[in-house]
C-alpha cells in the first residue's frame, strides 16, 4: 500500500513556549482510515492545523502525496480536504451555494454533476437551497463535508466530526465515512468517541502532550495490549473464595454466584483449565462461562495512565 502522507520529525512549540508537538513521525496509507486518539490538549488538533498549512511548523518535514508542504503549499492544500470542529459556514447562505463557493477557492471549474452526487451522498440535496441557519447542527457537519470534498481531495481530515451530535446521527456519520474510504479516500478523524474508532478505523494512534505513544493496527492492538475477562456463572451462590483459589485473584459478583477472572491474551497459559480443574476439585458447579476482551477505550486508559 503506498504512502499518501509521510510526517517525519515534526516539532511545534508556540511563542508562549508550550510544545504542542514533540519529534512527531507518521506515514498515513492511501485508501485507509486513521484514528487519532488523546485527551483535550494532547496535540491532535495542532497536528492536523500543520498538515493543513494552517499552523506553521517549526521543525521537521511534511510530504503530501510526495510533496513538501513547505515548498508546494497550493498544490499541497489541494490534494487535502479539512472537515473543523467548528462550524464556519455563512448562514445566509444555501447548502449548494456554499459548496459550489468552496469548491472554486481551490481554482476548480464548475462541476454540477460531482456536486449534486456529494449532496446526494450526504443526504443534502433535498436541502441544496436551504440556508444554512436554517439546518439543524447535524445537517450543518454534512455541509462541511461537502465542502471539504468540493475540490475532489485525495486526503479528508475529519476533526472530532461527530461532536455533539446524537447516537443515531453519529452512527449515520460512520457509514458516510466508509462509504468515503470505499470510494478511495483516505481519511485521517480525530475523536473523543473511542468507540468511534473501535467500529471504523484501520489503524489507532494515541498521542498525548504531544508525542506520540504508538501507531498500530487496531485490531493488533487489541490483541497485543489486551486482557480478557473471564465470567463463571455458579449453580448456587458462594459466600468466600477457598484458599485453595487464592493465586486466581478471583473477583466474586454481588450477586455471590458469578465469579471474575482476568489473563494475559499474550501468555501461552492463561490457567483457565487449571482454575476450572480446582473449582471441581472444590465441588463448586458451574451453570454458564464466557469471556469478555479488553476495548479499545481500555486499552487507551492504560496507556495514558502509563505515559
Amino acid at each position: 500500500m503506498s504512502v499518501i502522507l509521510s510526517i517525519k520529525n515534526l516539532s511545534k512549540t508556540y511563542a508562549s513556549g508550550f510544545k504542542a508537538l514533540d519529534n512527531v513521525n507518521l506515514e498515513i496509507n492511501n485508501g485507509e482510515i486513521f484514528a487519532l486518539l488523546g485527551p483535550n490538549g494532547a496535540g491532535k488538533t495542532t497536528l492536523i492545523s500543520t498538515i493543513c498549512g494552517i499552523t506553521i511548523l517549526n521543525k521537521g518535514k511534511i510530504l503530501v502525496n510526495g510533496f513538501d508542504i513547505i515548498d508546494k503549499p497550493k498544490l499541497t492544500k489541494s490534494y487535502i480536504g479539512l472537515v473543523p470542529q467548528e462550524i464556519p459556514v455563512e448562514p445566509f447562505e444555501t447548502v449548494l451555494s456554499t459548496v459550489n463557493f468552496t469548491r472554486g477557492l481551490f481554482g476548480k471549474g464548475r462541476n454540477d454533476e460531482y456536486i449534486k452526487n456529494i449532496l446526494n451522498q450526504l443526504s443534502l440535496w433535498d436541502k441544496r437551497n436551504t440556508k444554512i441557519l436554517e439546518l439543524s447542527g447535524g445537517m450543518k457537519r454534512r455541509v462541511l463535508i461537502a465542502k471539504a470534498l468540493s475540490h475532489k481531495p485525495k486526503i479528508l481530515f475529519l476533526d472530532e466530526p461527530t461532536a455533539g451530535v446524537d447516537v443515531d446521527l453519529r452512527k449515520d456519520m460512520w457509514k458516510i465515512i466508509n462509504e468515503l474510504k470505499g470510494k478511495g479516500a483516505t481519511i485521517i478523524l480525530t475523536t473523543h468517541y473511542i468507540e468511534e474508532a473501535e467500529q471504523i478505523a484501520d489503524r489507532i494512534g494515541i498521542i498525548n502532550k504531544g508525542k506520540l505513544l504508538l501507531v498500530e493496527n487496531k485490531e493488533s492492538l487489541i490483541k497485543r495490549m489486551g486482557q480478557k475477562t473471564l465470567y463463571i456463572e455458579l449453580k448456587e451462590g458462594i459466600k468466600n473464595i477457598p484458599s485453595s483459589l487464592y493465586e486466581y485473584n478471583l473477583q466474586v459478583k454481588k450477586d455471590k454466584k458469578t465469579l471474575i477472572y482476568e489473563y494475559d491474551t499474550k501468555i501461552g497459559r492463561t490457567g483457565i483449565t487449571k482454575l476450572l480443574s480446582d473449582l471441581a476439585n472444590e465441588n463448586i458447579v458451574l451453570k454458564d462461562i464466557f469471556s469478555k476482551e479488553s476495548s479499545l477505550e481500555e486499552i487507551f486508559i492504560k496507556l495514558l495512565k502509563k505515559n
